[in-house]
This record gives structure tokens, sequence and C-alpha cells, in this order.
């Protein structure tokens, strides 16, 4: 299987990629500064023709053309979008509105961006799975104060992009389902990586396992779902 990952240099993106080499499959890892992508690099040593590394900026038109025109025509089983920022959460009073469309560019149109130039090879992969990684905090039936996990209010950016990106994956189930396209945005959990913090409950290697396994069940019948690593269906 051939999988194409987006903010592969650290954190969920650098364990999906150790995890899917080891596993023998092949990966064409996306990094926004290569250069300084040392622990990629180390992978890919190993890995040898399964794992190649690509200058990829998900908020450039130029650096995402480049990296589908990389891939040429070859198949792509699965895309993963995992490049994105937290943002500053700062309370509405004292909105970065500057911050938010960077927050936005990032999360929801570089997903976007990057899903449309892939979209010819993902067609022409085997699975056809497009999956984005998302969070519980986009959800609109918890976000209030009967939620079930309490994340009300504040983070307003990332909320936002997330769940705007939510809509773009939910219309593209509608508007491909007849192409054989599989996809879902996926809440990976509260995990131990710079956005998480060290304070998060969850080791980075487990969430990804959990991740893996979700994606490679999924089908035809789920396209279009809001779930979480341990495929568990999310409300909207």
């Amino acid at each position: 299987m051939r999988y194409a990952i987006s903010g592969a240099s650290r954190g969920l993106g650098l364990e999906f990629v150790r995890q899917l080499v080891a596993r023998g499959d092949t990966v064409e890892a996306g990094a926004r500064v290569p250069s300084e992508a040392r622990q990629l690099a180390s992978l890919a040593r190993d890995a040898g023709h399964r794992l190649r590394i690509h200058p990829l900026d998900v908020t450039d038109d130029n650096s995402v053309r480049a990296f589908a025109a990389a891939l040429q025509t070859s198949p792509v089983d699965v895309l993963i979008n995992n490049a994105g920022v937290g943002g500053s959460w700062n309370p509405l009073l004292s909105i970065d509105c500057a911050d938010m469309a960077r927050t936005m560019e990032v999360n929801t149109i570089g997903a976007m961006r990057l899903s449309s130039a892939l979209l010819p090879n993902i067609l022409k992969g085997s699975t056809r799975k497009i999956v984005y990684l998302t969070t519980r905090m986009s959800s609109m039936t918890d976000n209030t104060p009967a939620g079930v996990y309490g994340f009300v209010g504040g983070a307003y950016a990332y909320r936002m992009s997330k769940a705007a990106l939510n809509a773009g994956m939910r219309t593209m189930a509608v508007d491909f389902k007849e192409q054989g396209l599989i996809t879902a945005v996926i809440n990976p959990g509260w995990v131990q990586t710079e956005l998480g913090t060290k304070n998060a409950f969850m080791k980075v290697e487990d969430s990804v396992q959990g991740m893996l396994r979700v994606i490679d069940d999924l089908s035809a019948a789920r396209s279009g779902i809001f779930i979480d690593y341990q495929g568990n269906e999310v409300p909207w």
C-alpha cells in the first residue's frame, strides 16, 4: 500500500511514517522543511525506496503542486491529512484575526488544497481513502455546558478551522461517492505532542496504532463519518 502524509516531520505524522514503514507499506512523506526533519531522514535511511521525503507546505500552491508532480501518476491508496496548527487560544475580546486566518489556512484550506491535488492519484488507488485529523473540540454537540467531555467555549480559531474541515470532508463524501472515494475525519485523542503538550494522557504511538486500525477498517458504508482513534462515532 502507498500512503501520502502531510506534516510528517514530527508528532503524529512522524509516528504514522514509523509504523507504516515498519509494517511494510510505502510512504510519500511531506515535510515543510525536510533539512530539519532529522528523525524522518533516519527512518528513510532504514526504509530505503519505501520512504521518500518531499518538501511540502500545504499553505503554498506551488509547494503542493510540486508534491503532486513528484508522485506523477502513481496510485496513492491512502492520503492522511495530518499537517495542522493549534493557533492562539485567545478569548473573544482579544481575538487575533491574523492568527485565525493563518489557522484556517493550514488546518482547513491547506488540507483541501492537498486533497484536490492528489485526488487523481487517490482515485487510481486500491482503497481510495482520504482521512483528516480533526479534534473532538470541533464537535458542536459537545460544545455546551452539558457536553460529555466538557470542551466548552474558547479556542475559536482551532475549533472553527477543524469544524470547517469536517464540513469539507463530509461534502467530499457526497460528491465522490460514485467514484468510490472513502473519507473520514478522525479525532486522535489528547496526545503527547507539541500541540497536545506533555500533560496529555496518551502516547503518540498508541494513538497512531489505533488510528491505523480505524483507517484500515474504513469502508464505503462509513464514508463521511466523524470517528475517534478507537473507531467510536463522534457527535457532530
